[in-house]
């Protein structure tokens, strides 16, 4: 009898599993691209002609494409801050453009478009620039990068932390920094000097 009871209770969650299974393959793939300093008017799809964007006009070809959208923000860190957590960037302290040591601005504890798409059956990744704080305040990038795009919802990330102009400029794989050698750790801080090369503060004589 024990036997029998266990058995429908296996059959039960199998076919709740296969219907949810079932349901997320009918759902469409969403790709998501958020870029810097590209206008309405930058891509062909959208009337661009002196710059031909045939990748994404077969995107917007085989998707659905918008001619009505509004960004929070006129820069990086608080319209994806915005835009991942639905949240104006401006209620919350702390989401300008952020350094490129700074902490994770994102509560891990609070619902994100990831982490919403995550419970609706989806896999999620986030790659590129990401430029909203990783970590805790102590950042080490020499160890595991934690909390990190996968603490908020993405079940795969690699990205860049901040911008390509702020140290250090590597690729972050999950929760470690790619091709990272032991033997030639990172150093980075934003409040004094790292080594002992010139910079152009302290002798402008070299600035060419």
């Amino acid at each position: 009898m024990l036997q029998r009871y266990c058995l429908r209770a296996l059959l039960i969650v199998l076919v709740d599993l296969m219907q949810v299974v079932a349901s997320a393959a009918n759902r469409p793939n969403i790709v998501l691209i958020i870029a810097d300093d590209l206008g309405y008017g930058d891509v062909s799809c959208y009337g661009a002609t002196k710059v031909k964007t045939p990748n994404l006009d077969r995107l917007a070809g085989q998707g659905i494409r918008f001619t009505d959208a509004h960004s929070t923000s006129g820069t990086c860190t608080p319209s994806r801050y915005s835009m991942l957590t639905g949240e104006y960037a401006w209620r919350k302290k702390g989401t300008g453009i952020l350094p490129g040591d700074a902490a994770l601005i994102i509560d891990p504890k609070r619902a994100t478009l990831p982490s919403v798409l995550k419970s609706a059956g989806y896999n999620t990744g986030a790659v590129g620039k990401w430029h909203l704080g990783l970590g805790d305040g102590k950042l080490d990038w020499n160890t595991e990068i934690k909390p990190s795009p996968n603490e908020i919802g993405f079940d795969y990330s690699f990205i860049i932390p901040a911008t390509v102009d702020r140290v250090p400029c590597v690729f972050v794989e999950n929760h470690r920094v790619v091709g990272l050698d032991a033997k030639d750790p990172i150093t980075v801080s934003y409040q004094y000097k790292v080594g002992d090369e010139p910079t152009g503060k302290e002798n402008p004589d070299l600035l060419r």
